[in-house]
């Protein structure tokens, strides 16, 4: 399979896997904090990625290590935490939409940190982008009002979040094979992780049966999820390009969407329109 079709498939399974995340995030909450759900994820994908990937580290260079580091905060520690926080009020395939910024945020962030050339044609997608988010937003909070949808500014935040993380990649790490970089990163994240989960009242919830059935969709989640799912998006990363490999946002409200309606959540039309919207501005900022 060449490069050009190995992209197209890659793509395709990352929409499946990270489009499937939302429900699994929501599974996790159901006896667990956000908090916890945001730890587990980490520290499932750190222990599984130190036993395949152990090896690897061997690869890293001390240069590389800084923006490995870096990296990883800002491409799984930080998410990881906002989209589980972001779910405690807001349904799952409105957080996977809004999910679907992250192309026009590394678009922006790219043309204003990193140098990246632009057209015009990518500038509008940039603002019909915008438009639909807010379109999908407003009409969320009027038609939902039991949920709180100040909380997709953490999305949104989660997003810019996975802009910078991927321009770093592309611009600092694209010589490095994508299983060093994610073992890397988890290496870096499981103190850290570990730290932050025996703050919370976890030694209290686990002998609950509801905790240990969440703890077994996070395990998936953080497995599958995140880490395999992380090694595939950074080859993704080195074989095309930044907006390129975020573009599997496109799909992921796809997969988010039918995971929802098995779980009884639905958009109204309006939200159905401002998701259309959003595809379309992403769309026209990603392509060349």
């Amino acid at each position: 399979m060449d490069a050009k079709q190995l992209k197209w498939a890659y793509l395709l399974v990352l929409s499946l896997i990270w489009g499937s995340s939302f429900i699994l995030i929501k599974r996790g909450l159901v006896g667990l904090t956000a908090v916890q759900v945001g730890s587990f994820r980490i520290i499932f994908a750190a222990l599984f990625l130190l036993i395949v990937g152990f090896r690897s580290l061997k690869k890293i260079s001390r240069r590389q290590w800084k923006f490995v580091a870096i990296t990883s905060f800002f491409g799984t520690f930080i998410p990881a935490f906002l989209f589980a926080i972001a779910e405690t009020e807001v349904d799952s395939s409105i957080v996977a939409i809004m999910n679907s910024l992250t192309p026009l945020n590394t678009l922006i962030l790219g043309i204003l940190i990193f140098g990246v050339q632009f057209q015009k044609r990518q500038v509008l997608g940039v603002f019909i982008g915008l438009v639909g988010c807010l379109l999908l937003v407003l009409s969320g909070a009027s038609s939902h009002p039991g949920q709180n949808y100040y909380y997709v500014i953490l999305v949104v935040i989660a997003t810019l979040s996975y802009a910078i993380n991927v321009n770093l990649i592309k611009k600092y790490l694209s010589d490095l094979n994508s299983l060093s970089i994610t073992t890397g990163n988890f290496a870096v994240l499981l103190i850290p992780a570990l730290l932050i989960l025996s703050t919370t009242d976890f030694p209290q919830r686990i002998s609950l049966e509801v905790t240990q059935h969440s703890i077994w969709f996070v395990m998936i989640l953080g497995v599958l999820g995140t880490g395999i799912a992380n090694v595939l998006f950074f080859k993704l990363i080195q074989i095309s390009s930044p907006v390129f490999a975020t573009s599997v946002t496109y799909l992921i409200p796809i997969v988010a969407f039918f995971w929802g309606l098995l779980d009884n959540e639905m958009l109204t039309p309006i939200q159905f329109f401002g998701a259309f919207i959003i595809l379309i501005g992403v769309y026209l900022s990603a392509k060349k």
